[in-house]
């Protein structure tokens, strides 16, 4: 069945630590840009997300403000609802959860947290997802989140037993378009890949009866005449992919600011993703895309 076209909106993902001042700056800017969402995440040495979207709510007007996406291990989920309805309440409802299993183990460690195994780290994830479900569709729950029935869900997923939980729970379905190594870290899919991914969330998803936002995080934004050129900077560090299989990516938007727009149509239409998020690095590069696509 042909999927519905959704509306682009477009995030842009907070990561550097920086004073009231500064911080309520680059708030601002987002919105001035034309960021539909702004959003922080969840690693140890960046801000910590619930504070730092409270102060961006204060600093900004039209944005919705997610977490991108918290490192669920690191949360008790009864002191999580608790975070996540406040959070809603002194954002006006502007609050949208992202939750992930995490893929750094050092991060754990150094947190003195329990890393587990792939199942169990997902366990804890669909704990988590049921417990909040359960707290904060309380009306005797205090403290209220402010957004009824539920704060719009955010699960990032590329494993079969995420992609069915996402589809079973996810207001919107974050694709990293990447899976860790065997060293720990991410390593790109080949858009081949993504396809399948892609696939086999819609066949979990079949029988929702609202269909899901799909995200997508871009990782490299780079406006250039010279697409080539342009990404012989970043082959070493994926070998296994060539050249054309990397400006192929959706995660990698490279070339001039048209090609750009229409690359990101055409991703739309091929995956469903309509969301996009980028680093706060490419904030500013990506902004003419923001505008081009704006209402599209």
């Amino acid at each position: 069945m042909p999927q519905p076209i959704r509306p682009f909106r477009f995030g842009v993902n907070m990561l550097t630590p920086a004073s009231a001042d500064e911080w309520r700056a680059k708030c601002r800017r987002a919105e001035e840009l034309g960021y539909d969402v702004i959003t922080v995440a969840d690693h140890l040495g960046m801000p910590a997300p619930f504070p730092a979207l409270v102060a961006a709510a204060e600093a900004t007007e039209r944005p919705r403000l997610g977490t991108f996406v918290l490192n669920t291990g690191f949360w008790n989920p009864a002191l999580l609802a608790r975070e996540v309805a406040t959070t809603d309440a002194l954002t006006g409802g502007r609050l949208e959860l992202g939750l992930g299993t995490g893929y750094v183990q050092a991060e754990h460690e150094t947190a003195g947290l329990p890393w587990g195994s792939p199942r169990e780290r997902v366990d804890h994830l669909l704990r988590t997802v049921e417990e909040l479900d359960r707290l904060l569709g309380s009306d005797a729950y205090q403290p209220q989140a402010a957004q009824r029935p539920r704060v719009p869900l955010l699960i990032g997923a590329n494993g079969d037993r995420m992609l069915r939980l996402s589809a079973e729970h996810a207001d919107i379905v974050a694709f990293p378009c990447a899976r860790t190594n065997t060293g720990g870290a991410l390593e790109p899919l080949t858009a081949d890949e993504i396809d399948e991914r892609v696939a086999l969330y819609r066949e979990f998803a079949a029988g929702r009866k609202e269909p899901a936002e799909l995200n997508v995080l871009i990782q490299i934004v780079d406006v250039t005449e010279d697409r080539g050129a342009a990404i012989q900077p970043w082959l070493s560090r994926i070998p296994h992919l060539s050249e054309q299989q990397v400006l192929d990516l959706p995660i990698v938007l490279v070339g001039t600011s048209e090609q750009i727009v229409e690359q990101v149509r055409a991703q739309r239409e091929r995956y469903g993703f309509s969301y996009l998020t980028v680093l706060e690095p490419n904030m500013e590069a990506f902004a003419p895309v923001v505008a081009a696509l704006r209402g599209d």
